[in-house]
């Protein structure tokens, strides 16, 4: 099982990177006038996107694994589930967010995407502490 929890601890840490990077190149994206920097931040988005979505599953099955098979119980794992059910939607919404910059029809300014960026830091330090202090 020691194997299994290494493995969900790379594949989320891997998958965070991707959450924290790809909002980062949305700002970018909205800030960029020309149309030759809006296709190539186009295109780093998508494939940034195509990567990180198979460390998120992989992250989310490990962790899954890991539940049941240490079989942990407590009201700070329903919590945590809550969080990564969270960036779960985020994550999708970011591909939702993907397409349209792919589009050409964003609407919101790049300082609404750096707030937007915080949001997964903010679920990460909640995850950590719960994980570890497992307060309830």
């Amino acid at each position: 099982m020691l194997t299994i929890k290494a493995l969900h601890i790379i594949f989320v840490v891997s998958w965070f990177a991707g959450l924290f990077y790809l909002p980062r190149l949305f700002v970018n994206h909205a800030m960029a006038e020309d149309a030759a920097t809006r296709e190539r931040l186009a295109m780093m988005e998508m494939k940034l996107y195509r990567f990180m979505t198979p460390l998120g599953i992989l992250a989310v099955a490990l962790g899954l694994w890991l539940w049941f098979g240490y079989g942990f119980v407590g009201g700070w794992l329903h919590a945590k589930t809550l969080l990564v059910v969270f960036l779960i939607v985020y994550h999708l919404y970011c591909g939702q967010l993907l397409r349209a910059f792919a589009e050409g029809r964003n609407t919101r300014s790049h300082v609404w995407f750096r707030v937007f960026n915080e949001i997964p830091v903010l679920v990460l330090v909640a995850v950590t502490f719960l994980v570890v202090l497992k307060p309830f």
